[in-house]
């Protein structure tokens, strides 16, 4: 055993594992070491604390308590990503309820748990055997006054700020599991807010669960997906088909019905025989994760890209030009036109690759930066997420924007007003919408973008973005046309009448300077064409100024009030924006 496996201190953050790193055996755990050399550290009852690679370095550490029943239940974890940060999990940390009134309901007093199952099944419009499988009868109460009250219990996530709860921000949910006794397989909810690697991360701990409890079996136990509602993805079949083989009913596609989301639930996942296996090398600030001996990833800390690099096998395209493959005795590193050597120590077992010809791109993700990519930690790149708050703390000013872009996309598809206007722009201006670039631009065409950027972190997400959706199309001549602009206010440098199509948002640290608001607009009336649309998200005071330098406003909509921002408010009900954040549609007179 790697004896700084328990001593470093690192390693252990809960309290209640102190005495397994004191003293392991006196405290009657054991340790077992893997065939690939990973460690995993048990306590006396059989549960798993600590998971680390074969030199020790922590994969997630577990914390086992009772509940009112005496039974053994995770009260936490703490996983850890292919780029060192932390994040927690917290088993039903995340509870909503909804109240109703069943007093004017005749014969309400003899309704029964069943019965609110059947009214939640109706509401969120998924089978009655689903809401069974979610909803406890202790989740459901009648009171003797009529009033009901309806509990959902998710499992939360959160990004551990220093490696442990003491600074804990809520990331993300999922729908409660039983991590006892594992029995189904879950997708996360608010999955944009994950970090990256957070997935394997979390079906590692999963799959090493649930191999500890089928143990001795002489089959292990079939596992089906559920989630109310249903988030099935090509993305969210990937990440389970990585760790769990599928198999479909009557020999029909895996994939096909998983991709149903009234028949997702029909796939049967069994373990893969050879899951994803990590190694973090602390000396080169690298981890690189295997699976059956070949190089599938390999994530460098200190990259300020914020990227992985993937194998080309088996791949169109290398998502960003950035591969990874095993030469001899290193690791080749390739990140468009360069290509560098990854000094580190190859796991026991690791294959040379042949060679898989996969052409890099003729237009890099970089270049849509005129002044090049801002400098940028790589903390802040690989964390450029949009984080929501579990409570009633208002949502920040990045990650409000997806409401509103999201909803101009479905509008500009369903109302032929709007549809048009995007269409026919040819020169669009997106201002401070840095967490939504991507959906702010209509891939149907060539079209000149210039995006100017206040948050480089969240930018250099988008331009990785656009860069995928171009290699997608193979469409690099739209890439070619979209430029990021670093610095504040445009407008006194842009010709007047210069754009079709602008979207603004207005920064929420000038948004009450009412004298600043009058500048914003005239300088926004300045740079668009005669009869130009722009999009301007701010306070709602903001639509007078408009109007007073030649921009009528066509209609204006409290963002709280979009379909977007209430779909979101079905997870997290205490969700509360800006006062007062308003979409204005204005044109140019």
């Amino acid at each position: 055993m790697n004896p700084s496996a328990l001593a470093n201190p690192g390693n252990i953050s809960f309290s209640g594992n102190h005495l397994f790193a004191r003293d392991l055996a006196a405290a009657g755990g054991r340790c077992v070491e893997q065939s690939t050399g990973h460690l995993v550290f048990y306590r006396s009852d059989g549960r798993r604390f600590l998971a680390t690679d074969p030199e020790g370095n922590p994969l997630h550490e577990c914390e086992w308590g009772t509940d009112a029943t005496g039974d053994v239940i995770l009260c936490r974890a703490r996983i850890r990503l292919d780029w060192g940060q932390w994040v927690g999990l917290k088993p039903a940390g995340l509870a909503n309820e909804t109240s109703l009134n069943l007093a004017s309901k005749p014969g309400w007093q003899r309704l029964k748990a069943d019965d609110l199952r059947m009214i939640a099944a109706q509401a969120l419009r998924v089978p009655m055997e689903e809401v069974r499988f979610f909803y406890r009868d202790e989740d459901l109460l009648i009171e003797p006054t009529g009033w009901a009250t309806i509990r959902q219990r998710k499992d939360a996530f959160y990004v551990l700020q220093d490696g442990d709860f003491e600074r804990a921000r809520f990331m993300s949910c999922m729908g409660a599991m039983s991590w006892s006794s594992i029995d189904f397989l879950p997708v996360v909810e608010l999955f944009q807010s994950l970090l990256p690697g957070t997935g394997s991360a979390v079906f590692e701990l999963i799959r090493g669960l649930y191999d500890d409890q089928n143990e001795g079996n002489p089959a292990p136990r079939p596992l089906r997906y559920r989630g109310i509602p249903t988030y099935q993805s090509k993305a969210a079949f990937r990440l389970f088909s990585s760790f769990f083989t599928p198999q479909a009913p009557g020999g029909s596609n895996p994939f096909m019905l998983f991709m149903n989301p009234e028949r997702s639930n029909h796939v049967i996942w069994l373990p893969a025989g050879t899951p994803p296996i990590r190694y973090f090398d602390q000396h080169a600030g690298a981890c690189l994760t295997l699976q059956g001996g070949l190089l599938h990833k390999v994530t460098v800390a200190s990259d300020s890209s914020g990227l992985s690099y993937m194998s080309p096998k088996g791949r169109r395209f290398v998502p960003c030009d950035r591969s990874a493959e095993i030469a001899g005795a290193h690791v080749i590193l390739k990140d468009h036109d360069r290509e560098t050597t990854l000094a580190v120590t190859l796991p026991q077992g690791s294959l040379e690759q042949p060679g898989e010809s996969v052409a890099m791109s003729p237009v890099d993700w970089r270049s849509v930066f005129v002044q090049g990519v801002p400098l940028i930690p790589p903390a802040d790149a690989y964390g450029a997420v949009l984080l929501y708050p579990e409570d009633e703390s208002e949502i920040g000013e990045c990650a409000a924007q997806p409401f509103v872009a999201d909803y101009l996309q479905d509008i500009g598809e369903q109302d032929r007003e709007i549809g048009e206007a995007l269409s026919r722009a040819e020169r669009v201006l997106i201002e401070n919408g840095d967490a939504v670039v991507a959906t702010c631009i209509t891939f149907d065409r060539p079209r000149d973008y210039t995006v100017l950027v206040r948050y480089p972190a969240f930018a250099q997400k988008q331009a990785q973005q656009l860069w995928s959706v171009c290699a997608e199309l193979q469409r690099w001549d739209w890439l070619s046309r979209i430029r990021f602009v670093s610095g504040e206010g445009p407008h006194d440098r842009e010709p007047p009448h210069s754009y079709d199509l602008a979207y603004h948002w207005v920064p929420y640290d000038s948004g009450d300077l009412l004298a600043s608001l009058a500048e914003r607009m005239k300088g926004i009336s300045r740079i668009l064409r005669g009869g130009g649309n722009v999009f301007v998200i701010g306070p709602a005071q903001i639509g007078q100024y408009g109007a007073s330098h030649g921009l009528h406003v066509c209609w204006e909509e409290p963002v709280e009030q979009l379909p977007t921002f209430r779909m979101h408010r079905t997870i997290l009900p205490k969700a509360r924006l800006r006062a007062g954040l308003t979409l204005f549609h204005m044109k140019k007179v």
